[in-house]
């Protein structure tokens, strides 16, 4: 996947993100929540100050630095991975246009929002899931796939 693909599917994701989180917020009211499925998955609009399970609540300016740190080196590492590993290269476009899209929230309101609700877990929104399924592809890559060594690479 060449520069152009992950820019892309960031692109893709961070547009996704942002056009979820405007209608939440057209059509609901913060704390509000729908039931989709009765007590098992509702959209509930929720304003997180923090990261994940509200930790590190109101720590706006360290999220953001921490994000456009992470994008920098993605974007550098990016093209050092060889072509072959395409699913580290897909986690990575996905974690980047996660991370953008919940740094556009904190830059605009100061808060993340996030909306979906299943109840038994902390509620998220689009970019959360872009952000997992980005960590996962990396993590799966990193354990499962092998990487030529020194001795490999200069036989080449």
């Amino acid at each position: 996947m060449p520069i152009l693909g992950f820019g892309i599917i960031a692109i893709a994701v961070i547009i996704l993100d942002q056009l979820s989180k405007q209608y939440i917020q057209a059509h609901m009211l913060p704390g509000m929540s729908l039931p989709v499925l009765d007590n098992i998955f509702h959209i509930t609009y929720v304003l997180n100050p923090g990261a994940a399970f509200g930790i590190l609540e109101n720590q706006q300016k360290f999220f953001i630095i921490i994000a456009l740190l992470m994008l920098t080196f993605t974007i550098y590492f990016f093209q050092q991975i060889p072509d072959k590993f395409r699913l580290m290269r897909l986690g990575l476009s996905l974690l980047a246009g996660g991370a953008v899209g919940n740094v556009i929230d904190r830059i605009q309101t100061g808060y993340v929002i996030d909306f979906f609700d299943f109840r038994i877990w902390p509620v998220f929104n689009v970019a959360d899931i872009a952000i997992v399924t980005g960590v996962g592809c990396v993590i799966y890559t990193l354990i499962f796939r092998s990487f030529p060594n020194e001795n490999q690479e200069k036989s080449r």
